[in-house]
């Protein structure tokens, strides 16, 4: 198998669940410049070789949100295909196969000799769908785009009523008081750093984006409740330590979240409707926690619902 796909005539590249290289065949390789001992993960390969001026071409002034924006979004399919640029002068046909578990296959085709006006009106397309798949601000993924994860979560084939993940809603707590008593640009620097801190926590599969205002939602496929309470407390551990104003040391802000489970054939605008009253109770109970739903009390009903510090 490792012989064939070295003779493939294809770039081929195997990242695990953690998005380090675990196999690249020596067309990969030499492409983007990694030894033929070393496994990288994709962040630091992307940002080294950015510095050096080789490897992907990424158009950017500021290289840290281009990375932020696209690890928002990278692994969040099972599948896709996109075009990419070299600083070789190739132009390559990449495209991603995921796994449920995180493992991605990427295979990259050379496509160079296509006409050069056909590459840039498919190129002005990709550019368009990523910034409406993008949150301008925070450069983690839109409301859009997010929604429309969570549809595929709970629409997914298979047993219906089989549990498929937790859905968590995320909300900055007085914010407003932030906004009015230091300014929207404090109020703008929170946010960056809020969703700046939390992306690092998540994983490969997680889906995380800002739905509006100070507002968030993280998706966590394949995840079981106490799983995804773990990995909020973490977050919550992270925002407490976290001083987003360099010249205020003293500042710090806090979040609630509210967490419910997804069952396949969920309704996703009531799955969300449960995570928001669950949000709902952590914000009643004193903030700063984390609010669960036990289980999916009717409209307007509060029982059935727990918070954690």
């Amino acid at each position: 198998m490792r012989q064939l796909m070295e003779e493939a005539g294809v770039l081929i590249a195997l990242y695990d669940q953690d998005d380090c290289l675990r196999y690249a065949n020596d067309a990969f390789r030499a492409a983007w410049f990694i030894g033929q001992d070393e496994h990288p993960g994709w962040p630091d390969l992307m940002r080294r070789n950015f510095h050096a001026g080789r490897g992907t071409v990424v158009k950017t002034t500021d290289f840290e949100t281009w990375l932020r924006s696209t690890m928002a979004r990278r692994g969040k399919a099972g599948f896709r295909a996109f075009e990419t640029d070299l600083h070789d002068g190739r132009w390559l046909w990449m495209t991603e196969t995921m796994q449920p578990n995180g493992w991605m296959l990427c295979v990259a085709s050379d496509i160079t000799s296509i006409r050069s006006d056909e590459r840039a009106l498919r190129q002005d397309r990709d550019t368009a769908i990523k910034a409406s798949q993008t949150d301008e601000l925070t450069g983690v993924t839109s409301r859009r785009f997010v929604m429309a994860k969570l549809d595929e979560l709970v629409r997914g084939t298979g047993d219906q009523c089989r549990e498929v993940g937790c859905l968590a809603v995320l909300d900055i707590d007085n914010f407003k008081y932030i906004n009015d008593r230091f300014g929207h640009s404090v109020g703008d620097a929170v946010l960056k750093d809020f969703a700046i801190t939390l992306q690092r926590l998540t994983r490969k599969t997680d889906v995380f984006g800002r739905v509006g205002g100070e507002e968030f939602v993280l998706i966590l496929p394949n995840t079981v409740m106490g799983e995804a309470e773990a990995i909020l407390q973490r977050m919550l551990l992270a925002i407490r330590h976290s001083r987003p104003l360099p010249a205020q040391v003293s500042f710090r802000y806090t979040f609630s979240a509210g967490l419910a489970c997804a069952l396949r054939g969920d309704d996703s605008h009531e799955l969300y409707r449960r995570a928001d009253l669950a949000l709902y109770a952590a914000k009643m109970r004193g903030r700063d926690q984390v609010g669960i739903d036990l289980a999916g009390p009717a409209p307007g009903d509060v029982r059935g619902l727990i918070a954690t510090k």
